[in-house]
C-alpha cells in the first residue's frame, strides 16, 4: 500500500508542478492585455503583483519536486505544498472579496491535492529515507 500511495504522490507532485510551471511562465512572459483575456484580474492590478504571483507559482512547482527528486532534505516537499496551500487560501480570499467567488474552484482543488502532497510527504518520510 505504502508503494501504491508514493507512486501516487509523485504523479500528484508532477501534475500539479506542471500546473504551476504553466502558470508562473504565463504570468512571467506574456503581455498583461493578453493575459487578461485569460484571467481578467490580471489587467486590473499591478503588473508588479502578476510577476509576483509568477515567481511564486515556479519557486512552489520546484519546492515540490527539487527535494523529493533530489533526495536533498525531502522535508521541503511537504514545507512547499503547505505554502502552496496557503497561497490558494490567499488567491480565494482575493477572488471572493472581487465577487469572483464562482471561480476559486480550481484554488480549492489545487489545495486540495497540496494536502494530499504534504500528509502523504510528512506520513511517508520514513520511507523517503531509505
Amino acid at each position: 500500500m505504502k508503494k501504491t500511495t508514493h507512486i501516487v504522490l509523485w504523479i500528484a507532485q508532477i501534475l500539479l508542478s506542471l500546473c504551476l510551471i504553466w502558470a508562473g511562465i504565463v504570468k512571467l512572459f506574456q503581455p498583461i492585455d493578453q493575459l487578461e483575456t485569460m484571467w481578467p484580474w490580471t489587467g486590473e492590478v499591478s503588473p508588479a503583483l502578476v510577476k509576483l504571483t509568477g515567481i511564486i507559482d515556479l519557486l512552489g512547482a520546484l519546492g515540490l519536486l527539487l527535494p523529493s527528486l533530489f533526495k536533498f532534505k525531502p522535508i521541503l516537499t511537504p514545507i512547499a505544498a503547505i505554502g502552496i496551500i496557503l497561497l490558494m487560501i490567499a488567491a480565494s480570499v482575493f477572488h471572493t472579496c472581487r465577487g469572483e467567488g464562482s471561480q476559486i474552484g480550481f484554488n480549492i482543488v489545487v489545495a486540495v491535492i497540496s494536502a494530499f502532497i504534504a500528509y502523504g510527504r510528512l506520513k511517508l518520510a520514513p520511507i523517503q529515507s531509505k
